[in-house]
């Protein structure tokens, strides 16, 4: 009778969080649904931004203030005194116009980097499918040479085991390592559109 116990373990090891849940996207490991692009409207209140997206680059003070505001260094309650400094020094005429320029800025910035975070996820769902394929496959190969008639198993048989054996437990470790990181990865995606949200709201607080 065939040995069980590898393939046993194994479906215990991808009954973790990151490939249990059944999904309509194979390569989306994550509970919160996969929402590829984020509108303007869904955190956006204020003036057009599409004219914006295509020069905030140009204006120079608002990209500094539009990339320091994105950076996930600058804490979110400094940004109503960045805010507040950059539009003492401006012409109250050019107001609306300008934190519309540090808005689409900031915009751009949090959505790239955002779309980078998923890409990579996806490309991490990909590489744990394939590795838990791999894993299975290592289970079989065990179970089929240990449960190999006697006559059939010499030292050579038996050295083979012990090489397949050891490389079903480190791909069982890595497959294990990544499974437990990757709800701290899925949050990533989320934590970025509530900064994108939450700066949104204190730039329009000050049109």
């Amino acid at each position: 009778m065939r040995s069980t116990l590898p393939l046993t373990l194994l479906l215990a090891l991808a009954a973790g969080p990151a490939l249990a849940q059944p999904k309509q996207d194979p390569d989306w490991p994550c509970a919160q649904r996969r929402v590829p692009t984020i509108g303007y409207g869904a955190v956006w209140t204020g003036p057009d931004p599409t004219a914006a997206a295509s020069d905030w680059g140009n204006d120079r003070e608002a990209a500094q203030l539009a990339r320091k505001l994105a950076s996930r260094r600058t804490e979110l309650r400094e940004a109503d005194t960045l805010i507040d400094e950059f539009v003492e020094k401006i012409d109250p005429a050019e107001k609306e116009k300008r934190l519309t320029h540090v808005f689409a800025g900031v915009y751009e910035i949090i959505t790239g980097e955002r779309s980078t975070v998923m890409n990579g996820i996806v490309r991490y769902a990909q590489g744990q499918r394939r590795l838990a394929e791999r894993i299975r496959d290592e289970a079989d190969k065990v179970s089929e040479l240990k449960d190999a008639p006697d006559n059939d198993t010499t030292k050579v048989a038996s050295k083979e085991v012990a090489e397949l054996e050891t490389k079903f437990a480190w791909d069982r470790r890595i497959f294990d390592e990544r499974n437990q990181s990757v709800s701290y990865v899925c949050e990533v995606p989320t934590l970025l559109e509530q900064r994108l949200g939450e700066i949104a709201k204190r730039i329009q607080a000050k049109l």
